[in-house]
């Protein structure tokens, strides 16, 4: 347990007989900030709780949110590196962050009501954790507010000194968080249930129509499938004996171009990631997101290569220097780390020996039982 959960205290209380009530507010400005608010959603309620989850882009007025989110997604499929730029240009002490907090403020009306009657607020994405923290400091949110950081990295975007407390998936990103002015504890990672690796689980090929031969390495850029997939494909065939299989998400154009390459499998939207990775020998990623954090549980070894600018590239910079995902900066390094990731053993690559997100939130966690 951090020393900064241990001052704060519980933060929820879980009684027989009665069910607190959590409001989670995410963002679907991307798949994983939606992703994680399902897991700890499913966390709190089998622990007894009233669970309700709110989506920030339905909450800013005029469809603002929605604007946003459309622009976002262009964004990272034209031209994905710019995305560094543009968060850059927001951040404390620049001089779009007020008016953009501003904007983000536009939400509050709905948010409130959002988190009536809750007893604890949990934020997913660095917008909700500036408006929630704001009020929380104004004294126009009366209960504790957290904020679960599903990035391995910390940009000064997500830190509200409002919130209560940040839970962070490792102690780099924990770190960050206090360096920022943030309360920080290290939580076990979310990942869905049956995500873990298992000895002697065996996964049917997901694949085994197309009769492909030899080793194997998924490629994903995310729900979206952002980044430079189709120049990584062409790395992989150049330099491993590795088919590679790209998970182009919800980009067809994409799809479309992979499928003129031969020796590379283009996939679309997924629902059976968790097989793909199985049957694979490892995950090529570009983020550092919530796909990442499945690949780390499903035992597979997991590779970062050509990581897009911004959140991106800190994310994979935190993973290398945590020791759980390298990354490799060219031809050459992914070539070394396809060939030891060919022999590589499986197991559960996400960080154990912590509390869990119960655990962590209702001050409930026995160190000395961890052995």
């Amino acid at each position: 347990m951090s020393i900064d959960s241990e001052r704060l205290g519980p933060l929820l209380h879980i009684r027989p007989g009665t069910a607190p009530r959590v409001a989670i507010i995410s963002a679907s400005y991307g798949a994983g900030h939606n992703s994680a608010s399902r897991e700890i959603s499913r966390a709190l309620g089998e622990a007894g709780c009233d669970v309700e989850i709110f989506d920030f882009v339905d909450l800013m007025p005029w469809r603002l949110g929605h604007g946003l989110k459309v622009g976002y997604k262009m964004q990272l499929q034209v031209s994905p590196d710019s995305w560094g730029t543009t968060m850059s240009l927001v951040m404390p002490g620049r001089p779009l962050h007020k008016p953009f907090n501003q904007l983000l403020r536009l939400s509050t009306r709905n948010l409130t009501e959002a988190m009536r009657g809750a007893d604890l607020v949990i934020s997913t994405h660095p917008f909700c954790s500036q408006v929630i923290g704001h009020l929380r400091a104004s004294g126009q949110l009366a209960v504790p507010a957290v904020t679960y950081l599903t990035d391995a990295a910390v940009p000064a975007m997500w830190i509200n000194p409002g919130m209560d407390l940040n839970l962070a998936i490792h102690e780099v990103a924990a770190r960050e968080a206090r360096m920022l002015g943030g309360n920080a504890a290290v939580v076990q990672p979310l990942v869905p249930p049956g995500a873990a690796y298992v000895p002697g689980r065996v996964f049917p090929d997901p694949l085994a129509d197309l009769d492909l031969e030899g080793p194997r390495a998924l490629v994903t850029g995310g729900s979206l499938g952002a980044g430079a997939l189709e120049q990584t494909a062409r790395d992989i065939l150049e330099h491993s004996d590795m088919t590679p299989v790209v998970l182009c998400a919800t980009d067809p154009c994409l799809k479309r171009r992979l499928e003129r390459i031969p020796g590379v499998v283009a996939l679309g939207w997924r629902t059976d990631v968790r097989a793909l990775m199985a049957t694979s020998d490892c995950v090529v990623q570009n983020a550092g997101g919530f796909t990442s954090l499945e690949a780390l549980a499903s035992g597979t070894p997991v590779i970062t290569y050509r990581s897009i600018s911004g959140h991106g590239a800190a994310n994979s910079a935190n993973l290398d220097r945590a020791g759980l995902i390298p990354w490799a900066r060219d031809e050459v390094e992914l070539a070394k780390h396809l060939e030891v990731a060919a022999e590589s053993p499986r197991f559960n690559r996400l960080a154990l020996g912590v509390p869990d997100i119960v655990q962590l939130l209702t001050d409930s966690y026995d160190e000395t039982a961890v052995a």
